[in-house]
């Protein structure tokens, strides 16, 4: 039985588009992510790293599905890691954009505290609006996990408002 499923699952899975296709693909939204996290002057180079990033993990991909939700949790810590290590230094970018900022990025300031697998389950979901199923393919995870760790992230979120 197990295997029937494997081999249905395996039926139905979404095929790994070229590299470049999915670069083209996702390439803008990444960007424009990065520069609302931190800044046009910063971005170019985080955005060279999160398609770094994914280039070398790409071929590991087991499917294609959920890419997007993928490609924007690495879009996502490396602009976590630029921030952490210009913190001690830096003030709050002034980024000089005018556009409204998206709902995902009014979250930014209040997840900065959470560990990495809650923050982006917390941005994923509430952020981004993905589904469980969604947040899990993009976390390594199951959507019970990512459905927990959304679920946590957002009761630290809580106690460290009431305090």
């Amino acid at each position: 039985m197990r295997a029937a499923v494997r081999w249905m699952t395996m039926m139905h899975a979404v095929t790994i588009p070229p590299f470049e296709h999915f670069y083209e693909q996702h390439r803008i939204e990444v960007h424009r992510l990065l520069r609302r996290r931190l800044g046009t002057d910063r971005a170019d180079d985080a955005f060279q790293e999160t398609f770094l990033r994914a280039l070398r993990a790409y071929r590991r991909l087991e499917h294609g599905e959920h890419l997007r939700a993928w490609v924007l949790t690495i879009a996502q810590n490396v602009a976590l890691d630029a921030l952490r290590r210009s913190r001690p230094s830096a003030e709050l970018v002034e980024t000089g954009i005018e556009d409204s900022r998206p709902a995902y990025e009014d979250l930014a300031d209040l997840t900065d505290g959470l560990p990495p697998k809650e923050r982006a389950a917390v941005v994923l979901r509430y952020g981004y609006d993905l589904s469980y199923d969604q947040i899990a393919s993009a976390l390594g995870s199951t959507p019970d996990a990512a459905r927990q760790a959304a679920s946590t992230g957002i009761r630290r979120l809580r106690r460290s408002a009431s305090s």
